[in-house]
Order: structure tokens, then sequence, then C-alpha cells
């Protein structure tokens, strides 16, 4: 890549890497029809889903006209561009679902290496920087990759690369609120968290008044709506920490119902 692109090279390698992870799980062999913790989708709808929205990332960055007057404008336009991702797919084998899976990711990579730091690219919601998108379907391959992991009964080794899942659950806090109609607290809560290799991560003022600390892997399952947080051993102090890890949502797309407690357990 281009030094003055728009992604920085270490972004670029965790994204492909997370997704060189989940495609590891899924072999010619694996049953897409098995279910997975997410309500009514299997392994083939959140494969489907990830190349959906690989090829859409492709576009938005290499033709933004043409992505921009393909955006459905409602909230229903969305949920129904993302149901035609898996129904188009529905009947491909596994073999040819993973050759349009490594396609479209291949053509997602390209286009990110094109990019430009100062670029704005379209996306559904507001446009973002390219970082950013990309950390966003970082995000997406790690929670559907949860998904898919716990569907096969795998544990998976979780790694450093969460902290860019951390990054995104915290940079979308007001997001979170202002997506329900909720009033957005004047300050975030301090988060303070333990990364796998042990190393400290933290966002927020250290003055705040209300603050959430624990392991980065309860964290980002959290703000991918994988886990409930009482399911984790994620520690809150004061109103806005537990009123925004009640509602937290890191991801496009309408307000997500989250998961209930107990559903899951570590």
């Amino acid at each position: 890549m281009n030094k003055n692109g728009g992604v920085p090279r270490e972004l670029l390698d965790d994204l492909t890497a997370e997704f060189a992870s989940l495609r590891a799980l899924i072999t010619s062999g694996t049953d897409l029809r098995r279910p997975t913790p997410a309500a009514g989708w299997d392994i083939r709808a959140g494969v489907s889903h990830l190349i959906g929205c690989d090829l859409a990332a492709e576009q938005a960055i290499a033709t933004p006209g043409a992505f921009r007057r393909a955006r459905p404008a409602t909230d229903e336009g969305l949920a129904a561009l993302l149901e035609s991702h898996i129904t188009t797919r529905r009947d491909l084998s596994a073999e040819r679902l993973r050759q349009e899976w490594a396609d479209a990711f291949a053509a997602q990579l390209k286009a990110f290496q094109s990019t430009r730091r100062d670029q704005e690219v379209p996306w559904f919601g507001p446009p973002m920087r390219p970082a950013t998108l990309a950390t966003a379907r970082l995000m997406e391959y790690w929670a559907h990759g949860q998904d898919v992991a716990e569907a096969l009964k795998v544990a998976r080794l979780p790694t450093d690369r969460l902290r860019h899942v951390c990054h995104l659950g915290f940079a979308t806090f007001g997001f979170s609120f202002t997506h329900r109609g909720l009033p957005v607290p004047s300050s975030p809560p301090r988060v303070e968290l333990r990364l796998p290799s042990g190393r400290p991560w933290a966002r927020g003022p250290e003055d705040a008044h209300a603050s959430i600390t624990g392991d980065a892997l309860d964290f980002a399952l959290v703000v991918t709506q994988r886990r409930h947080r009482l399911d984790t051993s994620l520690t809150c102090r004061g109103d806005v920490a537990e009123q925004w890890l009640a509602i937290a949502q890191c991801f496009a797309g309408p307000p997500g119902p989250g998961r209930p407690p107990g559903e899951i357990t570590q």
C-alpha cells in the first residue's frame, strides 16, 4: 500500500487476518445450514452477509456516486438490501460460496489500498474516512466470526485485534443513544480494558464520573451485541455506564435487540 494511503497497513493486515481466521473455520464440508446464535441466521447467512457488505464497501470506495444512488433511503430498504445478500446466495454450494467470498474480500482490500486519508466514503449512515470503514469491516468479521465459532462449538483464541472492535465500540457511544432517540450523556464513561496479550487499553476522560473496566473480549462482545452485559465480567460504575451497555451498538442498521441475559454463558 502507498504509505500515504487512507488505511494504515497494520489495520489492513489485521482485517485480512480476521478474514483468514473466519475462513479457516468454514471448509467445503461445513454444514452451512447450522444455526448460529443470531436469531434466524445460519452460517450461510452470515457469510453471505459479509460478501454483500464487502462488495458494497468496494463500490462505495471505487464508485461512490453509484453507491449513493443505490443506497436505500429507509431502515426498511436497508433491511431488504441486507436480506437480498443472503437470498441471492441461498443455493450456492459451499465451495462456490467460498470462492465468491474470497473474490469479494480481495476486491474490497484492493479498494482500501487505493484510498486517500482525507477521502470521505459514503456508507449506510454518515460518510466516513477509509480507516473507519476498514475498522467497521473488521468489527463485522469478528462479530460474525463469533457467531460461526459458537455454531460450530469452536473456542476461538482472542487476539489483540480486539482493540479495533473496542475502539469502534467507544467511538459509537453517542450513536448508541441518538440511534434510539435518546439524549446523549454529556460525557462518556472512562473505559479501561485488558487486551488478550495483557496490555492495557483505555479511552475516555480520566476524571469521568462513570467507568467500565474488565476484559477487552467482554467489552467487544457487548458493543457488537453478542453478549448481554450481565453475562460478562465487566464492572460498571455510574448510571451512564449502565445505560450505555444496555443499548451499545457499534454497527449500522436499525437498533438491534441485543441478546437476553443468560442466553449464552462464557
